[in-house]
């Protein structure tokens, strides 16, 4: 294998370099959701496949009917080598409002902000452009040191992921052969904070659904009809209330099928981190936890599944009141699942689950709103323990495993369309005011997250 620390020498001595690069890549105006800066997003993906072919990648320029996709490929040591998809997007949210910003957003700069913190300053520079160019540099140091890679790798980065992903999809469906790879690597995430890195090892999916229970053929007056006739909002009411019990679990049935127990030793892990109900609720007014009693607030947040309700429509709602019993009411209803939880026999339970609350006399339609199975990395997993040990060598404390309470849908595409797991590893950290003014990337989370990948590379060679 490839000697690791030459490699991280080189990382620290060319980090002013590094940043010049980053800096001429954080300039770019490639904001995906504006037609108006089309150019300059092709402007992002091109410079990136001039600065990936310096390092000696085949790259290009891939179109799409959206903005373009870059991709890169470099051999390894030899053909049986692991082989890695690092995934990343060069897109960028929109700035305004621009008057909030305390300098030009696209003028990026190293900013001191005391106690021996220096930060990077510009759009981009966490969200993901700065996070991507952690991975290109670590590799760049390995070229210039070995002459190789200690591993193939392939490179996606996107051009719409601010905006949706349209293209995304397709392209991974046309070139599926091409991309596919033992697992991918994904950057778009952060850290637990400034000292400990973080792997996220789950993921929950989703279930939108909409409900809208019907009564009588027009909106009646409550003095006439009130006690004869059925309230679709009392209906709808009684329905949504009887989803949890009196301890906060849900109650369709078949609805924890697939949800397993997180091991012991995980959940002591997530214990070590000091999340307590005051320190999480207490800055949104609240302090008592509504969920599953019993569980934690990380584990209800990473590995429990929810129900939650989203809105209620039905009645009048204007100024002033008026006495009517409305002919429908709607909620729209979301379940955030885990482990092996099925999207498509969730959404069958629960609709059979409000039918059956439904009078005879009465209806209920369904709209569906979108849905997607949990992602979960085995926490046995020989790519898990080799990632966590490598980031423990590189930061002050050890990398601590967690999940996130929502979705990263590239992850789900990648393991249903490709067949590959994927380790998301980041280093951005809560403030970094992302998709808002001011955003910024501590200098410490670029370098560092240079010397962690390398160290990645190294490990994942073994």
């Amino acid at each position: 294998m490839p000697a690791l620390e030459p490699v991280l020498n080189t990382l620290d001595n060319n980090l002013d370099k590094s940043l010049e690069r980053l800096f001429d890549l954080l300039k770019i105006k490639s904001i995906s959701t504006d037609p108006g800066f089309k150019a300059e997003c092709r402007k992002a993906a091109e410079w990136l496949v001039a600065d990936l072919k310096s390092v000696g990648f085949e790259a290009s320029v891939r179109d799409t009917p959206g903005h373009p996709m870059v991709v890169a490929h470099h051999d390894g040591p030899s053909a049986d080598s692991p082989h890695v998809l690092f995934y990343g997007h060069y897109d960028v949210q929109p700035v305004d409002p621009l008057e909030l910003w305390e300098n030009d957003p696209f003028a990026p700069a190293i900013k001191d902000v005391g106690n021996g913190r220096k930060i990077l300053t510009g759009r981009g520079t966490s969200d993901d452009k700065g996070q991507l160019m952690t991975f290109v540099e670590a590799c760049r140091a390995y070229k210039e040191v070995h002459g190789n890679l200690p591993v193939r790798v392939s490179i996606l980065f996107e051009g719409e992921e601010e905006s949706g992903s349209p293209s995304l999809k397709p392209f991974l469906q046309a070139n599926r052969d091409e991309l596919k790879a033992d697992f991918a690597l994904v950057c778009d995430t952060g850290m637990w904070n400034a000292e400990t890195p973080a792997i996220s090892v789950g993921l929950r999916g989703l279930v939108g659904e909409e409900i809208v229970v019907k009564a009588a053929d027009r909106d009646l007056h409550s003095g006439h009809f009130g006690g004869a006739a059925a309230n679709p909002i009392r209906i709808l009411a009684k329905v949504l209330a009887d989803l949890h019990d009196e301890n906060g679990a849900v109650t369709i049935p078949g609805f924890y099928d697939g949800v397993e127990e997180t091991p012991t030793q995980i959940l002591q892990m997530w214990d070590g981190l000091g999340t307590t109900p005051e320190s999480f609720l207490g800055p949104i007014g609240l302090s008592v936890p509504s969920g599953e009693r019993g569980r934690s607030i990380l584990e209800l947040i990473w590995a429990r599944p929810t129900a939650e309700i989203n809105g209620i429509t039905g009645g009048y709602a204007g100024q002033g009141f008026k006495t009517v019993i409305a002919a429908q009411a709607s909620a729209k209803v979301s379940f955030r699942l885990v482990h092996k939880q099925d999207p498509v026999k969730v959404r069958e339970a629960f609709r059979a689950f409000v039918r059956e609350r439904i009078p005879a006399d009465c209806s209920v339609e369904f709209h569906e709103h979108g849905g997607s199975p949990a992602i979960q990395l085995s926490y046995e997993s020989p790519l898990l323990t080799k990632a966590k040990d490598a980031l423990s060598d590189e930061w002050s404390n050890p990398a601590v495993l967690i999940a996130m309470g929502g979705s990263i849908p590239i992850v789900g595409d990648f393991q249903k369309m490709l067949g590959m797991e994927s380790l998301l590893v980041g280093f951005g950290l809560e403030d970094d005011r992302i998709h808002s003014p001011n955003e910024k990337y501590e200098l410490n989370s670029f370098h560092k997250g240079q010397r962690s990948w390398a160290r990645i590379l190294a490990a994942l060679a073994k």
